[in-house]
């Protein structure tokens, strides 16, 4: 199986944008912490997380079926990590969430990246961070308007967690 190590190399080969390279990593430690809460393999979790927008900013039209089609299967990385990273984005792939991996990647996707646009613009960035304040920004539509909330909504139903517990959990992640 491809390392933490190797997976950081293959995600800076293929993305160069710093803000998308930091999603990736939020998505990575959000997914790892999970794994970690439910006893499964933090480092396939990781790895997915750190690797599902791996084909975004070079192929955005084909994302992630050039990445899961082409470029995760040469670099050794395991099928339930492919598959997970296909089932993200139902929308594009057809593959719905299904495996715990599944829904919690899919789960961790659109909600770490709202967060961190909550983040940058608050002068302590998470710290202090309550979901009172991440709810009021979720209903002003035109705050991170490209973030889909209905995403978000599906994301925390899949993994059966009230939104608020989801999120309260990624602030805790996150400030530490």
């Amino acid at each position: 199986m491809i390392s933490r190590q190797e997976a950081q190399q293959l995600m800076e080969k293929y993305i160069a944008n710093p803000s998308l390279r930091r999603h990736c990593q939020m998505v990575a430690q959000a997914m790892e912490a999970y794994a970690n809460n439910l006893n499964q393999d933090t480092d396939s979790w990781y790895i997915a997380g750190l690797l599902h927008d791996l084909d975004w900013e070079q192929f955005p039209d084909e994302h992630p079926n050039k990445a899961v089609n082409d470029i995760l299967p040469q670099a050794d990385v395991p099928a339930e990590i492919i598959a997970a990273i296909t089932a993200h984005a139902p929308d594009r792939t057809g593959q719905q969430p299904d495996t715990q991996i599944e829904r919690y990647l899919f789960a961790c996707d659109e909600i770490c990246g709202f967060l961190d646009a909550v983040a940058k613009v608050r002068p302590a960035k998470f710290a202090g961070m309550k979901w009172s304040s991440v709810n009021k920004k979720l209903k002003n539509k035109s705050f991170a308007a490209n973030v889909s909330r209905d995403d978000i909504e599906q994301g925390a139903q899949l993994i059966d967690k009230p939104l608020s517990e989801h999120v309260g959990f990624l602030i805790e992640v996150f400030t530490r």
